[in-house]
């Protein structure tokens, strides 16, 4: 899957996840009905948020973003439903290419060599996606919900 599929996808489903967080919290505070949304949701949020934290800064290096439109792409992932505007509006300046630039051109930087692995070998790469994601996870959890 190329980067624009893939940060599209994930994009919406950081949204999706901010919509059920929502739900939650709406039945936690206003309702006063149950928690289990928030608990719930919330954990899904936080693992989708980490997916697309981690998903932009690849596109990011992939794509040669600036620094400014990167901390924007990641700054996008904390008000509801902004990655998909933040998604759109690159689609729409041509900054986001159906195919990674690393699957055929070689790593220019050396931060850039190891998603030139992850691009050319797509399971072991998913894979190593998957378990940063984990990993990330894990250390919010240890770290404690936000404040």
């Amino acid at each position: 899957m190329g980067p624009r599929p893939l940060f599209a996808k994930v994009a919406q489903a950081e949204a999706v996840t901010w919509a059920l967080l929502l739900v939650g919290m709406f039945l936690k505070y206003v309702t006063e009905t149950t928690e289990l949304g928030v608990q719930v949701f919330g954990m899904l949020h936080g693992i989708v948020f980490v997916a697309y934290v981690v998903v932009c800064l690849a596109v990011a290096l992939d794509q040669r973003w600036s620094p400014r439109l990167t901390l924007v792409g990641l700054a996008a992932a904390v008000p509801p439903f902004a990655t998909v505007a933040f998604d759109t509006w690159v689609e729409r300046r041509d900054r986001l290419n159906p195919g990674w630039r690393l699957l055929d051109h070689e790593p220019e930087r050396a931060v850039e060599r190891p998603l030139a692995w992850l691009v050319r070998h797509p399971l072991p790469g998913l894979a190593t996606l998957a378990a940063a994601v984990a990993g990330l996870t894990a250390l919010a959890l240890v770290v404690g919900p936000p404040a």
